[in-house]
């Protein structure tokens, strides 16, 4: 795609998106950190990979059998 533009309209192109990327809200990365663990830790509880998923719901658990190769 860029090959068919202009020098000009690649520039022009990355100023809008430029124009874009100015008014996006910034927060702090500490800020986001603090986040992310908050709600990593709201939903330990419920983490199948944390604690398992019982027997009764686990969809690949159960008497299917198997594949016998001779």
């Amino acid at each position: 795609m860029a090959r068919d533009m202009s020098d000009k309209e690649i520039l022009k192109m990355e100023l809008d998106q430029l124009k874009k990327e100015v008014s996006t809200a910034r927060t702090p990365v500490g800020a986001n950190c603090a986040e992310t663990i908050s709600f990593v830790e709201e939903m330990l509880p419920n983490d199948p990979l944390i604690k398992g998923v019982p027997d009764d719901k686990n969809p690949y658990k159960g008497d299917k059998g198997g594949c016998i190769v001779t």
